[in-house]
């Protein structure tokens, strides 16, 4: 009787599992996303995470590194030959006849022999990123990941190495959220039947018998977007969830020109992403400009800018070390000063965005010694001034200041502009305890900064304030509150940046 009862309890144990595996399996299938814009605005776009993160680092490296001549629209620019001569003039006088010396024909020259992940891992960490990753594939169709689908890879040929597997996997080690950017949606040739278009903005590579963007071979027609539409949506889809498939980033980021892709392929990119995300237990973010995902689902990106107010969305901008022109590294390339990089990103956070910050490496595989003093000198300053900025949200006011901004030539605000210690900026800790005044400068000991209207009704944050202390030293400051603004003196007796300057106002 025991046996038989053993047994029993044996069968209804089982039983129980199975009906749990069950129950799990159709709740994890209800959780998933369908490929419709109804279903994948059920996704939340903006995780704490991303929302905490502040900055994230990628970076413009391929095959258009290797000439290193304009920017990375130099492939755009080598086949309009009309438009941008002096592009062929280097070209051939560098490489040999365009008819000849094809842009393909760089790929070999591409050896990346100097790159490593770890080292970049490491250098990405140290400027404060807290997530980072390639581009993955420009517009110019070269795969910077091990392809079974895209011959044209940087594991088969050029480096001969997975670059987007190797960074991912050092990044990881690190601790650091994982991003893979696509740009390549802008490359098929949509005008090959009609030569009075065959230059025209929205191909990337103009189509041309003489050259070898209309070559037959079946190879070179991929690289070269020479296919048709429906052929190439397909082609975009499979290289974007092969990516997601080989490496699970946790965001990825599209440049613009969704809208060249049919939408249910857009549709089933989300889907696909979302619910990889559900099986490994992220929590993605789709990241993408203007209208070409719904604002719902995704997080709207303004290149080379910057929001005028602050947003109740948090958002991003993506922007670059150099100072003109190109994302990729040209020869004779000028960076920005860390006072301008840094200034800008801290006017992004008090608006509730998020910073993804763009270098330049050399073909070789060389991140240059001036990229790689900005990058620590921000980390520096974060070290420093971190806890004013990471998991951080924005005051009611960005703050307010004496510096012109002038458009974005992508919208909102430009990434340049000159701000001085007459410039403030807010941000708040989340439990509303802290209040972070920016000085976007140098102030003169003994200045006194008057920080007016704090409220917008009254003339002071929610809570009262306990006492002002600079953020470096830990040192309170001498602070007043009247009925209509708060003050305090910048001391005598403490070591300043002369990047930007963080005090913590202590709210009861």
């Amino acid at each position: 009787m025991k046996h038989i009862f053993k047994i029993l309890i044996v069968v209804l144990l089982v039983f129980a599992c199975k009906n749990n595996e069950e129950v799990k399996t159709t709740e994890s299938e209800s959780k998933a996303f369908e490929a419709n814009w109804e279903s994948l605005a059920n996704h939340k776009a903006d995780p704490e995470w991303f929302h905490d993160s502040k900055l994230g680092i990628y970076f413009h490296w391929g095959v258009y590194s290797v000439p290193a001549y304009g920017s990375e629209w130099y492939p755009y620019r080598l086949y309009r030959v009309n438009e941008y001569p002096d592009y062929k003039e280097y070209h051939e006088k560098n490489y040999g006849k365009l008819e000849e010396f094809g842009y393909h024909d760089f790929i070999p020259m591409f050896k990346a022999e100097k790159f490593d992940a770890e080292n970049w891992a490491d250098l990405f960490k140290a400027a404060g990123a807290k997530f980072a990753g390639p581009v993955a594939q420009h517009h110019d169709g070269f795969a910077m990941w091990d392809s079974e689908l895209n011959p044209w890879n940087s594991a088969d040929m050029g480096p001969k190495k997975d670059i987007t597997g190797e960074i991912l996997t050092a990044l990881k080690k690190r601790g650091l959220k994982t991003m893979t950017s696509f740009h390549h949606a802008r490359l098929r040739q949509r005008h090959e039947g009609d030569s009075t278009k065959w230059d025209t903005y929205n191909s990337h590579f103009a189509y041309h018998p003489d050259f070898p963007t209309s070559a037959e071979d079946a190879d070179l027609k991929k690289f070269y977007g020479n296919m048709p539409q429906k052929e190439f949506d397909q082609y975009w889809l499979d290289q974007v969830n092969e990516v997601v498939d080989k490496y699970s980033p946790d965001m990825l980021w599209y440049d613009v020109w969704l809208n060249h892709v049919a939408e249910d392929k857009i549709q089933e990119m989300s889907a696909h992403f979302l619910n990889n995300g559900l099986k490994t237990g992220q929590e993605p973010v789709l990241i993408a400009k203007h209208d070409d995902l719904p604002k719902n689902m995704s997080v709207l990106d303004i290149e080379q800018g910057g929001k005028k107010d602050v947003s109740e969305k948090v958002w991003m901008t993506d922007i670059t070390v150099s100072d003109k022109g190109s994302w990729c590294y040209t020869h004779g390339q000028v960076y920005k000063s860390p006072e301008l990089l840094l200034r800008n990103m801290i006017d992004v956070w008090s608006k509730n965005g998020v910073v993804l910050l763009n270098i330049s490496p050399m073909a070789d595989g060389t991140i240059n010694k001036e990229q790689r003093e900005l990058l620590t000198g921000v980390g520096s300053w974060l070290d420093t001034y971190g806890e004013s900025v990471y998991g951080t949200r924005p005051f009611h006011i960005y703050g307010f200041g004496h510096a012109k901004a002038a458009d974005g030539a992508h919208g909102g605000q430009s990434a340049k502009v000159k701000y001085s210690a007459d410039d403030i900026r807010f941000t708040t800790s989340k439990d509303k305890k802290s209040l972070y005044v920016f000085l976007l400068g140098k102030p003169e000991p003994g200045t006194i900064i008057n920080l007016g209207k704090l409220n917008n009704i009254g003339y002071g944050p929610a809570t009262p304030v306990k006492r002002v202390v600079e953020l470096k030293s830990g040192k309170e400051v001498e602070w007043e509150r009247t009925e209509r603004s708060h003050s305090f003196i910048i001391p005598e007796d403490v070591e300043l940046s002369g990047l930007a300057n963080v005090f913590k106002m202590e709210l009861e």
